[in-house]
């Protein structure tokens, strides 16, 4: 096995008698996957309960299947998801994002971060007794941990750039044990592995290091590649096929749902994106850019880039114009006035973070790349909402004053309607080896992994990958055990 299943008797007593205490059940993959598994006595307790509020309940709220509710809702069967017109992408492919802001933190972070902890937490290789959870992150990962810590009843230390918005680090100061800023920007994550290594000498604190930790890739291949699998089954036409996914790399966690996605339908092309203002894959660039959620100058472990058919990267100025644009109130009213958008839809536009919008973009470039049509479906993920973004809408309304339909006009037609196949490329057999060797300086040289490890992601995908991918399977069954152990399915 790819993640470690190895029981530590006494952790496992340990975390057993916490959850008796504190009263929380870990819910298995199979029920993020498929909520109507999710027992009904929870169900009926779930409708009492807000989708921030901090009960452990809401770990039955990790699935992309949530109804759009902010309080008492369940489940239902398509997950929640925005087809974006051709009116406003300027290309006629289908264009599909499922929607993270329907998580309980308005991102799909508690997930991957879930996938990392659950492992440690039914094997008993953390003991929430003592361990320390540390939650290294470029902004949305470690809140998605320090809420899930809070309701596991776990220490956590969230570590993100000093540079990111306002709204993540009140967040965070009122659900995480620690914060801790380091230097810089959604760029500088050799700064973040730089404390973490501090961190790590004190054999108490565990590192959930998200671009290493394959419970990330399990989850997004188990969860989100079957999701977004679900809502193009569902919205598809005759004659439609599943062309394309596209998916901006914080972690690259979410490139495992391409790795599903390439399984169910074979001729689907999965593109990474990337800031073009740090091009690590496109040119092994480097800098600083402003796409919040996303991280650059290195290649995460958990990306499986010999699956990687393409390389897009977007200009954080569009990223940044559009956030305007679908925000503010003349641009919603340039969408439902000129280009006749529906105003149901003009408003969910606000459910795009900045990483969303750029993955909109991605989607958009890879259509005009392949010069696909209405019978192609591209899709991609929204991993946050405008709600993380109130303070940088208000900078960039500071530095270019008041907003306007012209100005509205202008920002569609230059930052989206006039995208290029520029900055942008399909990847030969040569050229994905080529980023892929990029994780030796980042992984073997500098975070201990060996260039054995190293070799079998690229050699061995049924003893790595593949594996990964099948350790659900006995990761549930760990989870079903630990339930049962603490008695309280029963007396629901």
């Amino acid at each position: 096995m790819m993640i470690d299943l190895t029981i530590n008797k006494q952790g496992l007593e340990h975390n057993i008698e916490v959850a008796k205490q504190k009263k929380f059940i870990i819910p298995t993959i199979e029920q993020m996957r498929n909520p109507d598994s999710v027992p009904e006595k929870i169900k009926e307790q779930l409708k009492g309960v807000g989708l921030w509020d901090i009960n452990p309940l809401n770990l039955f709220r990790i699935t992309w299947k949530n109804e759009p509710m902010e309080k008492g809702g369940l489940y239902q069967k398509v997950p929640n998801y925005i087809e974006f017109p051709p009116e406003l992408t300027g290309v006629p492919c289908r264009i599909i994002g499922m929607v993270g802001k329907w998580f309980p933190t308005g991102c799909h972070k508690v997930g991957a971060s879930i996938g990392c902890l659950a492992p440690m937490l039914v094997t008993g290789q953390f003991d929430c007794t003592k361990n320390k959870a540390v939650w290294p992150s470029t902004g949305n990962y470690c809140r998605g941990g320090a809420f899930d810590s809070k309701l596991l009843s776990c220490y956590s230390i969230a570590i993100l750039p000093a540079g990111m918005s306002k709204e993540r680090f009140d967040w965070l100061k009122t659900v995480a044990s620690e914060v801790i800023a380091t230097p810089g920007t959604e760029s500088n994550v050799k700064e973040i592995f730089d404390k973490t290594h501090e961190l790590r000498q004190d054999p108490l604190n565990v590192i959930l290091n998200q671009f290493e930790e394959m419970g990330n890739a399990l989850w997004h291949y188990n969860v989100t590649g079957y999701a977004l699998a679900d809502t193009f089954e569902a919205i598809k036409r005759p004659g439609d096929h599943f062309a394309g996914a596209c998916f901006t790399s914080g972690s690259a966690g979410t490139m495992s749902t391409g790795d599903y996605l390439k399984e169910k339908y074979p001729y689907l092309k999965l593109a990474v994106g990337e800031a073009l203002q740090c091009p690590t894959i496109l040119e092994n660039g480097f800098g600083a850019h402003r796409i919040e959620g996303i991280g650059d100058k290195h290649i995460p472990w958990i990306h499986n880039v010999k699956n990687t058919d393409m390389v897009i990267d977007i200009d954080d100025e569009d990223s940044q114009r559009l956030l305007r644009l679908f925000n503010m109130p003349e641009g919603k009213a340039y969408m439902k006035d000129v280009l006749k958008m529906d105003p149901e839809l003009v408003e969910k536009m606000s459910w795009l973070g900045i990483s969303g919008i750029a993955n909109l973009l991605c989607c958009i470039k890879m259509a005009k790349y392949y010069e696909l049509t209405e019978h192609d479906v591209v899709g991609t993920v929204l991993t946050d909402s405008a709600v993380m973004y109130q303070t940088r809408i208000q900078e960039l309304n500071d530095e270019f004053g008041e907003y306007t339909g012209e100005e509205a006009r202008v920002d569609h037609s230059r930052h989206m309607l006039d995208l290029k196949t520029d900055n942008m490329g399909e990847l030969n057999y040569w050229q994905r080896k080529r980023v892929h060797n990029l994780k030796y300086y980042t992984w073997v040289e500098q975070q201990g992994k060996t260039s054995e490890e190293l070799n079998a992601l690229w050699y061995d995908k049924e003893h790595t990958w593949d594996e990964v991918h099948a350790d659900a399977k006995p990761l549930d069954e760990l989870i079903n055990e630990f339930n049962e152990a603490t008695g309280l399915l029963k007396n629901l």
